[in-house]
């Protein structure tokens, strides 16, 4: 193999993998909570609890009821989680039972937090072809 065709594999393999720039929009902030926004991309790899497996993060102060994230994706197949960090401890903080959020939470395709559990990889993933016109994520809070 000489060097003009590892060159064209190289380029066929960049070129295959397409960035999708993505709009987030983080809705129904209570932001007189204080704290920051902060705004996980997974991929099927630690989701939702996992924070430092997240492929990318945004957080910003929280400054109104809406916020807009932008993120640019290479992936086909991601899942969101939003967290109203109050504390500004990079975590989610539990109320009193320590099973149960204390703050704001957001997932993709309209995911909660249930008495079962956070929601699963499977039922937050959604295609990033899907992003191109942006996503809009609900918070809920406890």
């Amino acid at each position: 193999m000489n060097w003009k065709q590892i060159s064209a594999g190289v380029l066929m393999l960049i070129t295959s993998i397409s960035t999708v720039a993505s709009e987030i929009t983080v809705s129904g902030i209570e932001h007189r909570r204080g704290g920051n926004i902060v705004v996980f991309i997974f991929s099927d790899v630690g989701f939702p609890k996992r924070h430092d497996l997240a492929i990318q993060q945004q957080t910003q102060k929280a400054q109104g009821d809406t916020m807009t994230f932008r993120f640019d994706v290479t992936l086909q197949e991601i899942a969101i989680k939003v967290l109203h960090d109050e504390d500004e401890n990079g975590q989610v903080t539990k109320n009193w039972t320590g099973i149960y959020p204390a703050e704001g939470l957001g997932f993709s395709n309209e995911q909660k937090v249930s008495l079962t559990g956070p929601p699963t990889y499977k039922r937050s993933k959604f295609n990033v072809a899907d992003l191109k016109g942006g996503l809009t994520i609900e918070m809920h809070y406890p």
